[in-house]
């Protein structure tokens, strides 16, 4: 199982994913892979903002690095639709993902977030295939886009 601070749960988080991440499809997946990249944090900080005061500096080193730490952490989300089969069969296949995507999260950028759609391929697909089929689409999702190559 994932962690709570892993798992995408909002309609908007899935749909800025899916809209705005780059997708790979492989046999029975398809994966939608966005990375804020290092520049969405100098972003925020970059605003103009009041100086902290010092009873917020105070409070701000009361918490915790781990609650900090979780924020950043790469996130994960399923789609798993009924073109895959029934509630059962949909069911086993979002656990068979959850459980590989739960293996290869570590490795996934900082801040990096990833929706993985099951095809109805998935609902026969051997254990091993599926994570073949995972590890091929997360690697190509994360290839960085070779823009202008043979021209």
């Amino acid at each position: 199982m994932l962690a709570a601070a892993q798992r995408l749960r909002r309609r908007e988080d899935f749909a800025a994913t899916i809209r705005n991440g780059r997708r790979a499809g492989r046999g029975a997946v398809v994966v939608h892979f966005l990375n804020p990249g290092p520049s969405r944090p100098g972003v925020a900080s970059s605003s103009p903002a009041p100086e902290p005061s010092a009873a917020s500096t105070a409070s701000a080193a009361l918490v915790p690095s781990a609650a900090f730490e979780q924020i950043g952490g790469a996130r994960a989300g399923f789609v798993v639709s009924k073109a895959v089969g029934g509630a059962v069969v949909r069911n086993a296949v979002k656990r068979r993902l959850r459980h590989l995507v739960r293996e290869r999260i570590a490795d996934l950028p900082e801040g990096s977030v990833i929706v993985v759609r099951a095809l109805p391929e998935a609902a026969s697909a051997k254990y091993a295939s599926l994570a073949n089929d995972l590890d091929s689409a997360l690697a190509a999702a994360q290839r960085p886009k070779n823009r202008g190559a043979g021209r």
